[in-house]
């Protein structure tokens, strides 16, 4: 590694981990009253802002729909890095809520404020799952959207092919009569691979907010067809993207 590349990757985790500790007391703050959380939401969209800007990222955001503040979402999004999450956070608009696997919740520090704010699933519990459909549903009563990340983890071949998504975020849509919203996140596994290695690389980290695919008067008979349509318009926006890597 050339020295240039490893003072960037110092100055990227140091911005990572200085910003979060200095706004973490908000997040403590705004956790004690649910009213307040979406105060808690914005700071982390602010975390995301001040890393992504401290780091030079290239950023670009492609809306395909203008956003119903008024209508709950439910946002699915491809899986390729561990920076997926302050990805959605700089690039989605208003409060909503995100829904992770467990082990987030497990993270020192990150993992207060995720299981404070958020719902962390535990997919090898059927309790775990069962709560979490109870809390998503209540969040969409309550106006506020869900993101998901429906593939459950990082795939081996993230950035070109994805795995099955799972149900959930489709039932979720069907049952509450809400958008689904496809997201595809095209370069993050090439900011930031998940190789074990946490090198982060600058290159154009972008977003594609595809066109909303309504679910009213959709059955849970219908989760499958919902399903597969998400995932198609994802992955055919993949390819499309990282055709053009070279270029970007």
């Amino acid at each position: 590694m050339s020295f240039g590349k490893r003072l960037y990757q110092i100055w990227v985790w140091f911005c990572f981990i200085v910003v979060f500790l200095l706004i973490y007391p908000f997040f403590v703050l705004f956790s004690l009253r649910d009213s307040w959380k979406k105060y808690g939401h914005f700071f982390n969209k602010v975390w995301a802002y001040t890393v992504f800007g401290s780091c030079l990222l290239r950023t670009k955001v492609e809306f395909r729909f203008k956003r119903n503040k008024k209508q709950a979402y439910v946002y699915c999004a491809n899986h390729s890095s561990y920076l997926d999450i302050p990805t959605l956070c700089y690039s989605l608009s208003g409060y909503y809520l995100f829904i992770g696997k467990a082990s987030l919740a497990k993270v020192p520090l990150f993992g207060y404020m995720f299981r404070n704010y958020y719902i962390a699933v535990d997919r090898h519990s059927k309790l775990s799952r069962y709560e979490t459909m109870q809390k998503s549903m209540e969040a969409i009563d309550k106006k506020r959207s869900l993101a998901f990340f429906p593939e459950g983890t990082i795939p081996k071949n993230a950035g070109y092919q994805m795995i099955p998504f799972k149900d959930g975020a489709f039932r979720i849509a069907i049952e509450k009569q809400v958008p689904i919203v496809p997201v595809t996140i095209p370069y993050n596994w090439l900011i930031l691979p998940d190789d074990g290695k946490y090198v982060p690389n600058r290159r154009l980290m972008k977003v594609i907010v595809h066109e909303p695919i309504e679910t009213k008067g959709m059955t849970l008979d219908d989760v499958d067809e919902l399903k597969d349509r998400t995932f198609d318009i994802i992955q055919r926006e993949l390819i499309l993207q990282n055709k053009e890597v070279v270029l970007v």
